[in-house]
Formats: C-alpha cells, sequence, structure tokens
C-alpha cells in the first residue's frame, strides 16, 4: 500500500493527548493517527471494509482507550 505523506498542524494540548494515547497502547503517533482516521471511517460508512484490510493487525486492536484520549 502507497502511503502519503502531509503535514499536520495540531495544536500542543491535542498532540499531548494522542502521544499518551499512542504510548498507552504501544503504538506510534503515527500509527495512533492512522488506526483512528481508519476506524472513524470505517464506522461513518466513508471506507469500505475491504479497504481497511490493509490495515497491520496490532494497527486493528481495540482496547480500553477507545473512548478518547483521558485527562489524565
Amino acid at each position: 500500500m502507497e502511503k502519503k505523506k502531509f503535514v499536520l498542524r495540531i495544536d500542543a494540548s491535542t498532540m499531548a493527548a494522542v502521544e499518551k494515547w499512542a504510548a498507552d497502547e504501544f503504538r506510534s503517533v503515527n500509527g495512533q493517527l492512522e488506526w483512528l482516521i481508519t476506524k472513524y471511517l470505517r464506522e461513518r460508512g466513508r471506507m469500505a471494509p475491504e479497504q481497511s484490510e490493509s490495515i497491520p493487525e496490532d494497527q486493528k486492536k481495540e482496547g480500553p482507550a477507545d473512548a478518547g484520549p483521558s485527562n489524565a
């Protein structure tokens, strides 16, 4: 699967929350964002289920942090 690069501007508090969430689930920030975007697209019917099959198993896992970033 070809991956495209892009620049993302994000405020510091949101980035800190994503970094913590990624660390809690033993993912890179990039992997966490890719997982989150793909999960949301599937849930909203914007991506066919077979399109998401190219995501590595470790990025598909569901965990207790699925409710979103915590304030801890």
